[in-house]
């Protein structure tokens, strides 16, 4: 390699933000570099072997991403992503008509389905659901100079274009539970699941000015925008694959093994990296002539590879204070010698004899009693579990979920089931320190497995050869590098949403050091698992930065706005 090996652009960090902003601009025509710390890019969009012939999925299990700009402008079906759209399983039923509770199945009331419906957008003609989604997630925020009102915002403008009798200001101040119970009458428990469903995917059901958000998190992750739990063929990882191999055939090298120690700041200006000395090439730098982008979590970009010496202290302070309390996934997994079923009150309804799909379940009578329970035990009182396992709360895709023609499990006479997920503390805020789930770890398993079994009837130590385990804290420092040990990056609340997440002047990218940009959940708009949106909402800073220049396959954000004195993004 050449000592003075230089891109137009360097990515820090090979997860699929990384990726998916490396693919835009290498498809602009730029040379783009991705410099992956781990043997493997993808970050959470993987799958692991822990033993030979038992796949897990311990982080990004569902597609988040239906309604991304990205599947057009980026042609993913040209490199081999394809969804599937059926179950091919001959038994599989999609649950489509109840939820699992603590006293058995809640059947949706056609009042009920018929309200959340009109809330979501699908019973509008044409349904303007897919817009709703692109205003929530696939969107930049407004330039700061513009004062944001309830006539600007995208996600307001897109209910008062198409349901005005559903348009009030105080959607803006409104929980999820709140704009719910304004249309739907009745139907507490498909609330309150909904709500849960939303809490485990990037917004809180409770949390005030967040009812689009939250409504938002549920619709990103169920049908028609993810035809199944796990759409995409070779589950997310074979997602990712389709969009490296979009990147690679637009020129980009991806470098893995390189971990990187600094981005190198010269005169208030980013200009290229130093690699750790681990890494496995003779030749420490590598320059950027354009611009580096970190696809770090945002402490690690601030506290780590740039540091005080070129950063105010007051913005480190509130860096470092940012909120990641918003909880955590505890992902199980259960290697067993006979298929899972469902206790006698479950299977009918679920999926039909010997066809386990696993699904959401809130315990108790699933009324928001049993919600704000689960909440306070990982929000409050945090640490080990203290709610009686038939009170609480889980997310569990079945292993007859997953298409026949690529199962979770090759080996002979034995099933793979999950992820089983359970919402639980973030590290960094356990009482009883950041590694406690790990040391707590059998205590966990036995309630997990209580929990599971409210529902689920031969999950017993005769049936379990083994018990895979991913704790927050796995996922946050020994795996992934998950900021918070989740998904969520930061979590989508008020004060951490759009033009204020996770701080004002970074939520479109842009840092204080000229040429360096920020391109991950944790650290720009949107937080989540919003496949391809930040990659997207960030190159409508790139253009108006006049870094890139995309061609006639771009389209941007109906709802942006072009920042005063930079070029407009809007194709011409």
């Amino acid at each position: 390699m050449a000592a003075d090996e230089r891109y137009d652009i360097i990515v820090v960090g090979g997860g699929h933000n990384g990726t998916t902003i490396a693919a835009y601009l290498a498809k602009c025509g730029l040379s783009v570099c991705i410099l992956e710390e781990r043997p493997e890019l993808g970050g959470a969009q993987e799958n692991t072997e822990p033993v030979a012939g038992a796949r897990l999925s311990p982080h990004a299990i569902a597609n988040y991403g239906g309604a991304a700009p990205g599947w057009e402008q980026l042609e993913l079906w040209k490199y081999g992503f394809r969804m599937d759209l059926h179950a091919r399983h001959p038994e599989y039923r999609p649950m489509a008509t109840g939820f699992m509770t603590g006293e058995g199945m809640y059947q949706i009331d056609d009042e009920s389905a018929m309200g959340f419906g009109k809330i979501a957008g699908y019973l509008a003609t044409p349904s303007f659901t897919q817009e709703l989604l692109r205003a929530t997630f696939w969107c930049p925020p407004h330039p700061p100079e513009v004062e944001l009102t309830t006539e600007n915002i995208p996600y307001m403008q897109v209910y008062k274009k198409h349901a005005p009798d559903m348009w009030t200001e105080e959607l803006l101040r409104w929980t999820m539970f709140d704009f719910m119970d304004e249309h739907i009458k009745g139907g507490e428990q498909m609330k309150t699941v909904m709500a849960y469903i939303a809490a485990v995917s990037g917004a809180f059901g409770h949390h005030e000015g967040q009812a689009i958000p939250a409504l938002c998190s549920v619709l990103a992750c169920t049908p028609p925008f993810i035809p199944r739990p796990v759409g995409p063929r070779g589950n997310i990882h074979g997602y990712y694959h389709a969009l490296l191999r979009c990147a690679l055939a637009h020129g980009v090298v991806a470098r893995t093994c390189c971990p990187v120690e600094e981005i190198i700041i010269n005169n208030g200006t980013a200009v290229g990296v130093r690699l750790k000395d681990t890494a496995p090439r003779g030749e420490k730098r590598i320059w950027a002539n354009k611009a580096v982008i970190s696809a770090c979590d945002i402490r690690h970009t601030f506290n780590k590879l740039i540091g005080p010496s070129h950063l105010d202290r007051g913005f480190l302070q509130r860096i470092n204070d940012l909120s990641a309390k918003g909880g955590s996934l505890y992902v199980t997994h259960w290697l067993t010698k006979n298929q899972l079923k469902f206790r006698p009150a479950y299977a009918a309804a679920m999926s039909g004899e010997g066809v386990f799909t696993g699904g959401p379940y809130v315990g108790g009578a699933a009324t928001r009693k049993e919600y704000f329970a689960h909440m306070a035990e990982a929000l409050g009182w945090k640490g080990r579990p203290r709610l009686p396992a038939k009170q609480g709360c889980f997310l569990w895709v079945g292993n007859q979920n997953y298409d026949e023609t690529h199962p979770q499990c090759t080996r002979p006479g034995q099933y793979i089931c999950g992820p089983f997920d359970t919402i639980v503390s973030t590290p960094e805020y356990d009482p009883e320190g950041p590694e406690n789930l790990n040391k707590i770890r059998a205590e966990m398993d036995a309630y997990n497995l209580e929990l599971a079994g409210v529902v689920c009837e031969n999950l017993d130590h005769d049936n379990i050869v083994k018990t895979f385990v991913n704790t927050p804290w796995d996922s946050e420092l020994r795996n992934c590098g998950l900021f918070g040990g989740s998904w969520y990056g930061v979590r989508h609340s008020k004060d951490e949403w759009w033009t204020t997440r996770p701080t004002p002047e970074l939520a479109r990218g842009r840092t204080q050091i000229d040429g360096l940009y920020l391109c991950h959940q944790s650290s720009m708009h949107p937080g989540g698992l919003c496949l391809m949106a930040c990659g997207y909402n960030l190159m409508h800073t790139m253009i108006e930065d006049g870094l890139a220049k995309p061609g006639a396959w771009w389209y941007e954000s109906p709802w942006y706005i072009p920042q005063d004195g930079k070029i407009s993004a809007k194709r011409p």
